[in-house]
């Protein structure tokens, strides 16, 4: 059919009409393609960090294998890598006694290489952290603690950490001998609720207590000697045949420090608590902790799934075993228990506010905790002592009750909940509010200070002139040496 005049000028109408429409479709589309391409790599990224935050199971840690050689032993060639020789991992249960010689440790190392190091290998030389410098002028009998005091503002619920001190991995003081004698004690009257150790940790607790030893024979060395196999205390005056003596009951015997011993679950490649003595919590135990992970230990944390869980998990499956850390937790209690287990009647006091209560009563306790892979056997081994302090000691400690009282009133409430503020808030919140206007008054802090973490963190400034060290820890001028 032919086309008029007219309809040559409806087209071309049309047409014109239609350009920017077709246009804007086209503008629209390259919007909807490029809004795509952006999106993508956060897409990407969130499926990548939910995959990660579940699976680890072919992440295994870096290992300390290349140092053999530095202790006198050559690579005899076998496969050791565990990330190609899965089928060569120890399972968690299995018996590395029993073990074929070619088989893997998640460390990397073979069953046959960690055979043929014997018992007491430099350990030093196989983690990479230094044995401590010799506290020779140490004396058990007046023997301090350093003050802890990891206070934090702002305070949120992290990790905050810090590279551990070699020479304070392990700390005696003049409380030793009573607080090994209480420690037996509880061990005794609650047994597995806070000592056990379940099949497949033999190795990793052999090598925690041989290193244990190794420090304390170069810390205090005027104190333990390992002599023939057996290891002489003379403070407690004791004597252990090592290969007699069960690694977690060596522990014990000789140290006032609480040891948590987690492996790597081959499944997941998250780490679960499978061996420990723990004579020191409020609240819960040992026996209802083992065989969890992160999440099922930490369950009562505030915020640790949201906030801790995924670096927690990245934390704990990267740590190379020369790079230990140390933290610090703190809280207010009335007295000084080591140990409340789970229904305990002084528990139910934690929800009530007693009248009588006097600033005497109460104790800052600091749990200063300490993190470290073993290079042998890969295991995370966390390790904390309690240190109590009378609230009354505060008073001249610059800073700290005006820290302690900005987080005690001004954290969020699950976080203050957390740390049980309630039961002691009446006496402290007015005791330390004086103890800050007297440090103002008396020159000790400046008025108006707005609190912050201190530089000195875990420690307060001019904290060493009342808590004297040995001089193998001081400077010339007198000064710790941190």
């Amino acid at each position: 059919m032919e086309q008029g005049p007219g309809d040559a000028n409806r087209n071309t109408t049309v047409l014109s009409c239609a350009a920017p429409a077709y246009m804007l479709g086209r503008l629209v589309l390259k919007l909807l393609q490029l809004l795509e391409t952006l999106l993508r790599p956060a897409v990407f990224w969130r499926t990548r960090q939910e995959r990660e935050a579940t699976d680890y199971s072919g992440v295994f840690p870096p290992s300390q294998r290349n140092l053999l050689a530095c202790v006198g032993l050559t690579d005899d060639g076998s496969p050791a890598n565990p990330a190609r020789n899965n089928d060569l991992v120890l399972g968690l249960e299995e018996d590395d006694g029993l073990a074929s010689p070619s088989r893997i440790v998640f460390s990397g190392f073979t069953v046959g290489e960690i055979r043929s190091l014997g018992d007491f290998p430099d350990y030093a030389v196989l983690s990479g952290v230094p044995l401590p410098r010799a506290a020779k002028d140490f004396d058990i009998t007046t023997a301090r603690p350093r003050p802890y005091r990891p206070l934090r503002w702002p305070y949120n619920q992290t990790m905050a950490i810090q590279r551990m001190e070699p020479d304070y991995w392990l700390e005696l003081e003049s409380t030793y001998e009573q607080q090994i004698i209480l420690r037996k004690s509880i061990v005794e009257k609650h047994g597995t609720d806070v000592m056990q150790a379940l099949p497949g940790s033999h190795l990793a607790c052999k090598e925690l207590m041989e290193m244990v030893v190794q420090f304390l024979c170069a810390r205090y060395p005027q104190h333990f000697k390992l002599v023939k196999g057996t290891l002489v205390n003379t403070i407690r005056g004791t004597r252990h045949v090592v290969s007699e003596t069960q690694p977690l009951q060596m522990l014990l015997d000789n140290v006032p420090e609480d040891f948590a011993v987690m492996l790597r679950d081959p499944r997941t490649g998250r780490y679960v608590l499978r061996a420990g003595v723990i004579c020191a919590s409020t609240g819960w135990n040992l026996a209802g902790k083992m065989g969890k992970g992160l999440v099922g230990i930490h369950e009562p944390v505030p915020d640790y799934r949201s906030r801790m869980q995924l670096s927690m998990d990245r934390f704990f499956t990267r740590l190379p075993a020369g790079k230990p850390v140390q933290r610090g937790a703190w809280g207010f209690e009335v007295g000084k228990h080591l140990y409340t287990p789970p229904g305990d009647e002084n528990l139910e006091a934690l929800r009530t506010q007693d009248s009588s209560l006097r600033p005497d009563d109460i104790y800052l306790r600091v749990d200063w905790q300490t993190l470290r892979r073993l290079p042998l056997s890969g295991a995370v081994v966390f390790n904390f002592k309690a240190f109590f302090t009378p609230v009354t000691h505060l008073r001249r400690e610059p800073y700290i009750p005006s820290l302690c009282l900005k987080v005690l009133t001004e954290s969020k409430a699950h976080l203050r909940a957390y740390k049980q503020v309630h039961h002691t808030e009446h006496v402290l919140t007015p005791l330390l509010s004086a103890y800050e206007r007297f440090q103002v008054q008396s020159g000790l802090i400046q008025a108006g200070w707005e609190p912050r973490t201190l530089d000195e963190s875990p420690f307060f400034p001019g904290w060493w002139r009342e808590h004297s060290d040995t001089p193998a820890d001081k400077d010339e001028d007198g000064q710790p040496i941190v």
